[in-house]
């Protein structure tokens, strides 16, 4: 625990549950998800979105062959019973009318149950080669539908390969005949060429923002100070000097914040086995002795996470939230909760503080740039509205995820999730 009363002190390190155990401070981290209980019918629905396009072309090519088999075996069902009527012979006899009558009806019956037993066993043979053909079509269209899809798989493998790094060269090149897959996929090629001229764009435009807008406020910042330490200034002069540093010195502020941002939402440049507990603890140590100028209380719970990735930027997120955790937090007596640990296969960092009632309604929009509480944009102060947007994009661009949710009593849970290494 670092408190703002005692002495500084190198911050202690406890052992502790992973984030996904008991709460171990006053707040919980964010609920579980509970399983949603659907019904039979629900999941009969649901069971379509769930077969992929292989299968269910697959399954349209077996049912639309097994549908022409049986419209052609119920057809030749009928052809056969009119042929074998057509064909029975007439008797002609010289016998009695009386004995010729039971004559012509029983050889009526004989043609009836001759026109039945054929039906009958057609039927029964047409069945068995129904299956055998709704297997084989099952079979085949399993085959067409994995060639027709080739290409479609091709671009996919290529799109999961591609970033910011291989757009120069990546592309998918199809060859073939000049149909709609071969279409799509040099559409898809000429948006990838868009794409790298527009990256290009953005990495030549970082570079230059970073001399061009750092420059002057540097030299400002040299002019003030050389004014502020003359002697001879007057108080007015340096009142207003001391202002315009602090002005200076927010622009500053925001221009570092912009190209991290920037930066962050690119591919990473750096990638190195790290373990997020020093990161964790290089972070808490640099925010002490903000938390102790406000009256902040900070108590960590670090166990061991490793991952990899770039240093830098996870150091700078865990510090954008330990600061607004700070800065967002009660005027006395402020606590601020920070562990990590690995849960469920993930790495994970989380930061609580104490502070004012955040609606849930309003804690998605705090990941925006330059979005505060109640679109609060009076209290400037307090900073730029980057420190969220930071955190956002240096987690995605690890691969991982961000949530916050409102604290019980006030203020905010916000938890990190990397992949492991």
């Amino acid at each position: 625990m670092i408190s703002p009363h005692s002495a500084r002190k190198t911050t202690r390190v406890q052992e502790a549950p992973p984030p996904t155990g008991p709460p171990a401070w006053d707040g919980p981290p964010p609920p579980a998800r509970q399983p949603v209980q659907r019904s039979t019918m629900e999941r009969v629905k649901e069971l379509p979105a769930k077969v992929s396009i292989r299968w269910r072309l697959t399954l349209t090519y077996g049912a639309l062959v097994v549908a022409a088999a049986a419209v052609l075996l119920f057809s030749v069902y009928a052809i056969v019973g009119t042929a074998i009527s057509q064909a029975w012979p007439v008797f002609e006899t010289n016998m009695p009318p009386a004995y010729d009558a039971q004559f012509q009806s029983a050889m009526h019956n004989f043609q009836k149950l001759a026109v039945q037993n054929a039906r009958d066993a057609l039927l029964t043979s047409s069945l068995l080669a129904l299956v055998g053909v709704g297997i084989l079509a099952l079979i085949i269209g399993y085959f067409v539908a994995d060639r027709a899809l080739k290409p479609v798989a091709q671009m996919t493998a290529t799109a999961k390969k591609l970033s910011e790094s291989t757009l120069a060269h990546q592309r998918i090149a199809l060859e073939g005949p000049s149909d709609e897959l071969k279409e799509l996929a040099d559409t898809f090629d000429a948006m990838l060429a868009r794409l790298n001229v527009a990256f290009d764009t953005q990495r030549r435009f970082v570079a230059n923002a970073s001399h061009e807008l750092r420059t002057p406020l540097t030299i400002n910042r040299t002019v003030l100070e050389i004014a502020l330490s003359d002697p001879e200034a007057s108080e007015d002069l340096k009142a207003l000097g001391r202002t315009l540093l602090e002005v200076n010195a927010r622009n500053e502020k925001l221009i570092e914040g912009l190209l991290l941002l920037a930066r962050s939402e690119r591919e990473l440049a750096v990638r190195k086995p790290l373990d997020v507990q020093e990161v964790a603890q290089t972070a808490v140590e640099q925010v002490t002795p903000f938390a102790e100028e406000h009256g902040v209380t900070v108590t960590t719970e670090l166990v061991s996470a490793p991952t990899v990735g770039d240093p830098v930027l996870l150091e700078r997120s865990v510090s954008n939230l330990l600061e607004n955790a700070v800065k967002y937090n009660v005027p006395e007596n402020g606590k601020v909760w920070i562990r990590t640990g690995m849960a469920d296969g993930a790495l994970v960092v989380q930061v609580a503080n104490t502070g004012q009632h955040v609606p849930a309604y309003e804690v998605n929009s705090l990941f925006e740039p330059f979005r505060r509480l109640h679109a609060d944009r009076v209290e400037s102060a307090k900073g730029s509205g980057l420190g969220l947007s930071i955190v956002r994009a240096v987690v995605q661009a690890h691969g991982g995820n961000v949530t916050a949710v409102p604290r019980d009593g006030g203020g905010l849970v916000v938890t990190i999730r990397l992949p492991r290494r």
